[in-house]
């Protein structure tokens, strides 16, 4: 195996555009800036994921989700303060035409803001980082390092090798007013 770093090292090159597998708070992710058109591209062609299925964005603190203009009423405010920081990915609207190529006519957009220190320090120096499992779609998410290896080997720029749980994250839609449904658990 290859291009094995450490999740300091992974900022530089993931600011100049790169695809890398890391760990994050909850299992392996195949991760790139979010709010690089190019790299959301290219994932999304790594992964071999359906195109109208939007990804995770990891944000290093609440503020982040104004870079997405995503719809932050008082009434969201108060649920992701309440979940926040932890492993629950929260859906919150962002119809903004600009940011399609990551809500991929969804209107809505999945954000985590992660309870890791050191990957929140990665997120502060990068930007947001889309963070779908390491597996192409379909597949089991890679528990290990070996694994995300088999699945995506030299085509992945990096990766770093870290502890993760076997769980993803749970996921909740939450409406403007405040309405929550839980899509994933």
């Amino acid at each position: 195996m290859k291009n094995i770093i450490s999740l300091s090292e992974s900022s530089q090159l993931l600011s100049t555009g790169a695809v890398g597998i890391i760990p994050t708070d909850t299992i392996y992710g195949i991760v790139c800036q979010a709010l690089n058109r190019e790299s959301v591209a290219r994932l999304y062609q790594l992964k071999r994921r359906s195109p109208t299925k939007p990804f995770i964005i990891l944000i290093s603190q609440i503020d982040d989700l104004k870079l997405f203009n995503a719809s932050v009423t008082d009434n969201v405010r108060a649920i992701v303060n309440s979940h926040w920081p932890g492993p629950v990915s929260i859906i919150i609207g962002c119809d903004d035409h600009k940011y399609e190529y990551l809500h991929r006519s969804t209107k809505s957009l999945a954000f985590r803001l992660p309870n890791n220190p050191e990957l929140l320090k990665l997120i502060s120096q990068t930007g947001p980082l889309v963070a779908p499992s390491a597996n192409p779609e379909g597949q089991t998410p890679s528990h290990t390092i070996e694994q995300a290896w088999d699945y995506f080997g030299e085509l992945a720029d990096f990766y770093v090798e870290g502890p993760v749980n076997t769980k993803p994250s749970t996921i909740l839609r939450i409406t403007k007013s405040g309405d929550i449904t839980t899509i994933r658990e």
